[in-house]
């Protein structure tokens, strides 16, 4: 077990991997890697190894078998496993439900935006004694995320660049009076898992971008069934194979070094005076902070 607060060179590339996709796969000289944070246990061993000549680390955000729900995620503990392993860009799998009429089952969304609807989520690193306030006004990586959709196009998978994924706290699925509020937003998709992420991998200084897998219309479309678990798990094991090969093709061709402003979302947002950091903060937040505050 590695513990303590040293970014290690292991990994540059973090795949979350969400209902459906538990597991690397094709990757070179597999090794697990098992990680204590400040923030507790991540939610499962960290997979390590090459994929198409790149470093990866794959997580399973559910844990092993799928025993965490959504709210149970330890958000904070994955993100900071991924930044003490070196990782600099994520990208995550997930389920989601449409929201809209021509986004269809089996379709792929790469959302740009999100809302949330979550009530029992640690949200950030900061605060006891250290505040920043990132900007998340556009919550995923640009670069990223446009390697995504070539990625789709060069699979022929259906796909939607850009929109709204709705982060619901679950377990439950939403009732229909508020899948029809969700709707009324204009948003594209609704989720239980990603904005946690989103917002802790600013915060990292972390690129990140979302394959958000459609299983089914929510249960706004009353002409279609209502979302169960069968139904979800059918669409995704049929999807899961696109999203890896999509997932493999990002890896291969995310550009070295990075040119998006992920990489210095910090760089202003540390609001408290250096003098007055709590000393607990500081080396609690090391691998984050300490280019700005040494």
């Amino acid at each position: 077990m590695r513990k303590g607060g040293r970014i290690v060179a292991d990994a540059e590339i973090g795949i979350i991997g969400g209902t459906g996709l538990y597991q690397a796969a094709d990757l070179e000289e597999p090794r697990e890697v098992v990680l204590s944070t400040p923030f507790g246990e991540p939610s499962a061993p960290y997979v390590l190894g090459r994929w198409r000549g790149r470093r990866v680390a794959f997580l399973a955000r559910h844990g092993p078998g799928h025993v965490l729900a959504p709210t149970e995620i330890n958000f904070r503990a994955n993100i900071f496993g991924f930044k003490l392993l070196g990782v600099t860009r994520i990208i995550s799998a997930s389920a989601v439900g449409s929201l809209r009429e021509e986004i269809h089952p089996m379709d792929v969304v790469l959302p740009d935006q999100f809302f949330d609807r979550t009530r029992l989520r640690p949200m950030t690193f900061f605060g006891e004694g250290l505040v920043a306030h990132v900007s998340l006004a556009d919550p995923t990586c640009r670069e990223v995320t446009s390697a995504a959709a070539s990625a789709c196009a060069a699979e022929k998978a259906s796909f939607h660049q850009g929109g709204t994924y709705v982060c619901i706290e679950g377990p439950q699925f939403s009732t229909r009076a508020e899948s029809r509020f969700f709707r009324s937003l204009s948003a594209s998709v609704i989720g239980m898992t990603n904005l946690p992420e989103a917002r802790l991998a600013r915060e990292a200084e972390i690129c990140y971008a979302t394959l958000a897998l459609v299983t089914d219309y929510d249960c706004w479309h009353e002409s279609e069934e209502d979302v169960s678990v069968e139904a979800v798990i059918g669409y995704l094991r049929r999807n899961v194979e696109t999203a890896r090969k999509v997932i493999a093709r990002v890896v291969e061709a995310l550009p070295t070094p990075r040119s998006c402003p992920c990489a210095t979302a910090l760089a202003n947002a540390i609001i408290t005076e250096r003098g007055s950091i709590a000393a607990g903060a500081r080396a609690k937040l090391a691998p984050i902070v300490s280019k700005y505050i040494g």
